[in-house]
């Protein structure tokens, strides 16, 4: 879906490659995701742009039932609990790829939020958003 972008030495490479096949550089180890605007130690060489990963989320009639005994008798959510982690983690990688798609090395500025869609459908989005920069050390 996406093809990745050595920082290095700009090759466009295909989706899921470890290291660029032209100069060998690695193309996810050095990745940095913070929430801060700032890495200590880096500066931002460029400014890519914003880049968004989503994942909507549903529970079958069978996790809405399980979900609403719990909540009767209180506490956390179990039934929910693994799929919301599912789909932040998938927002996190599918924002990840984006950024790597653009030749970054860091995602500055993360936010994470969710959104109930209602609809009656129980459907839940989590969207990871941050900039798509390249830092280099100071």
């Amino acid at each position: 879906m996406f093809s990745m972008k050595c920082p290095i030495c700009g090759f466009e490479a295909g989706e899921g490659v470890k290291f660029c096949p032209k100069c060998g550089a690695s193309l996810e180890s050095t990745f940095i995701m913070a929430t801060t605007h700032v890495v200590p130690g880096y500066r931002i060489k460029k400014v890519l742009g914003i880049v968004t990963g989503l994942s909507p989320r549903t529970r079958g009639i069978l996790g809405r039932f399980i979900a609403g005994i719990e909540t009767m008798i209180g506490g956390e959510v179990t039934a929910f609990t693994s799929e919301m982690e599912k789909a932040r983690n998938e927002a996190i990688e599918r924002m990840k790829a984006k950024a790597l798609a653009l030749g970054a090395n860091t995602v500055i500025g993360v936010d994470i939020e969710t959104s109930d869609l209602g609809l009656g459908a129980g459907i839940v989005l989590v969207s990871a958003t941050g900039t798509a920069v390249i830092l280099e050390p100071e």
